[in-house]
């Protein structure tokens, strides 16, 4: 069972959102990281680079398949996680810390998941 941290939003696309005034540190779920198996290489966004939700913003290669990272929500990627770029296994060993993936300041944000509807929907 994976863990759900409360304090964090969820999309259906299995990444979560630590949201502070208009900024959003985004990753991957226990349950997308542990599905994907051992990570070996993230792309992500460039800081600077305008976003809109729904649009593939980064991938994030396993040994068994490539996964797409979603934009959550419109706006501009103020960061990038370097250490996951230089070592890309940082996703599967800590994604509600070190493995965060972008942080971003939105315009606004789509309607996200509780911790609750989460563990429903990775339930299912």
């Amino acid at each position: 069972m994976s863990a759900v941290p409360e304090n964090l939003s969820y999309t259906a696309e299995h990444e979560w959102l630590l949201i502070d005034g208009d900024v959003a540190t985004v990753g991957i779920t226990q349950f997308a990281a542990d599905a994907l198996g051992d990570i070996v290489y993230v792309a992500l966004p460039s800081v600077g680079d305008s976003i809109k939700p729904g649009a593939v913003v980064g991938e994030v290669e396993s040994t068994k398949s490539v996964g797409e990272i979603f934009a959550p929500a419109a706006g501009e990627v103020l960061e990038a996680n370097q250490v996951v770029v230089d070592a890309p296994d940082t996703v599967n060993a800590d994604p509600y810390g070190n493995g965060w993936l972008i942080k971003i300041r939105f315009s606004e944000l789509p309607e996200l998941l509780d911790a609750t509807a989460y563990q429903a929907l990775i339930q299912e």
